[in-house]
C-alpha cells in the first residue's frame, strides 16, 4: 500500500538544465533581434530616409513618373573581349567622374542636382 501512495517526487518530471538553457538562448536572441528591428525602424523614420524610399506602398502612385532610363547598365552577360573591358572601363569612368566631383561632407552633397535626381 506504501508503493500505491508514494511520495509526489516520483512523479516530477525534471527537465534537464541543458533543456531550460537552451529555451532561455532561443527567447532571449528572439527578444534581442525584435528590438534591434525596433531600433533600426526608429532610426529609418526619424533620419528621413524614408522619405527617400519610393518603393513604399504610399508612393505607388509616383512611381511612373520617376525617369529611370537614364541609367546606362553594362549588360550582364555576353563574352569577355577587349571592347567589353573598354565599354565597361568607359561607363565606369563616367560614374566615378560623377562621385568624386561632389564633396561628400559638404551641405550640398544631397541635393536633388548632386544625386542626379533633379525635377525637369
Amino acid at each position: 500500500m506504501d508503493n500505491i501512495s508514494g511520495s509526489h517526487d516520483e512523479l516530477h518530471v525534471h527537465v534537464p538544465w541543458y533543456q531550460q538553457r537552451l529555451l532561455w538562448l532561443v527567447s532571449g536572441s528572439v527578444a534581442i533581434a525584435f528590438c534591434l528591428v525596433l531600433v533600426a525602424m526608429a532610426l529609418y523614420a526619424s533620419s528621413g530616409s524614408a522619405q527617400l524610399d519610393i518603393s513604399r506602398p504610399g508612393y505607388k502612385s509616383v512611381q511612373d513618373k520617376v525617369d529611370s532610363t537614364s541609367f546606362e547598365s553594362f549588360p550582364a552577360t555576353g563574352d569577355v573581349n577587349k571592347k567589353a573591358i573598354d565599354d565597361f572601363l568607359e561607363l565606369y569612368d563616367k560614374q566615378t567622374k560623377r562621385v568624386n566631383s561632389t564633396d561628400a561632407f559638404s551641405g550640398s552633397a544631397l541635393t536633388d542636382a548632386a544625386l542626379g535626381i533633379a525635377a525637369p
